[in-house]
């Protein structure tokens, strides 16, 4: 892997591309559950890693937060047990209490993972990555598996708790309403390498001169017909932004849905407005 990126502290990185491109390989390499065959991982002014100087910490010791895609809970332990267990000895219990209540968890405490629906299970593995206070949250696929209204709302729960924690996130996603929807930064991988990085827009919303396209992604929030047009809702670039279309484009966007317009650059017919 040749991978060099800088995150700045609080903000939120997306990790995007096909399987296979080493994407969850990042993670676990900044975690430290596996070490990079070179280079140099440095957080907050700390080397974590450098082959130079054959120096590695622990994962212990980088105090970060892991969410793998399927929650990897311990099938033994009830939901409080799943929390306390990633204390350290010297923490204040107080946290879990804190952590159950803020996720809906605390009247499920006493249950085990198999009693547990999908979306409860990532709360569960949520609540569990937070427990420490890490200073960076590792996350893997973490809402892939779950309906539109459960990732939006544990969306909404995790930048919830960046605001209120403060922590930095790494987030591997497919999902393009996902990225625009939490990530400051993005970066496409390939083959171990990154083929493009920026904001959400840079990477994913362009000007092609030669084809005179407008190219669009984004996910419908609301579309609402007025004045023979269409006046879509859209998350775009981490905001909502309102889109005008002709009234043929109403099939396609499906509130909860991703989209893609292409359109000629020309056109009176296609505007991008930013709400006052």
């Amino acid at each position: 892997m040749e991978i060099a990126f800088t995150l700045k502290q609080g903000n939120i990185l997306a990790v995007t591309g096909p399987s296979g491109a080493g994407k969850t390989t990042l993670l676990k390499q900044i975690a430290g559950l596996i070490n990079p065959q070179f280079g140099k991982i440095t957080f907050d002014g700390q080397v974590w890693f450098d082959d130079a100087t054959k120096k590695s910490f622990s994962p212990q010791l980088r105090n970060t937060g892991f969410v793998f895609q399927d929650y990897a809970l311990f099938p033994h332990f009830t939901v409080e047990e799943n929390l306390s267990f990633a204390l350290a000895k010297e923490d204040d219990k107080s946290i879990v209490t804190e952590l159950l209540e803020a996720t809906g968890l605390t009247q499920l405490s006493g249950r085990k993972p198999f009693q547990l629906s999908g979306g409860q299970q990532q709360r569960v593995a949520l609540a569990r990555a937070l427990v420490r206070k890490p200073r960076l949250l590792l996350l893997d696929e973490p809402f892939a598996a779950l309906d539109y209204a459960m990732r939006y709302s544990l969306q909404a729960l995790l930048l919830k708790f960046r605001q209120q924690f403060g922590f930095s996130i790494v987030i591997v996603t497919h999902d393009v309403g996902e990225l625009f929807r939490l990530a400051d930064q993005v970066v496409v991988m390939d083959h171990g390498k990154i083929e493009k990085a920026g904001t959400p827009v840079e990477v994913f919303v362009k000007e092609d001169v030669s084809s005179q396209d407008f190219i669009i992604h984004g996910e419908v929030l609301t579309c609402t017909q007025q004045n023979n047009q269409l006046h879509v809702s859209a998350l775009i670039e981490n905001k909502i932004r309102t889109l005008t279309l002709p009234l043929h484009f109403e099939t396609e966007l499906i509130p909860g849905k991703n989209f893609t317009l292409h359109y000629p650059l020309d056109s009176a017919q296609i505007r991008l407005i930013n709400p006052s």
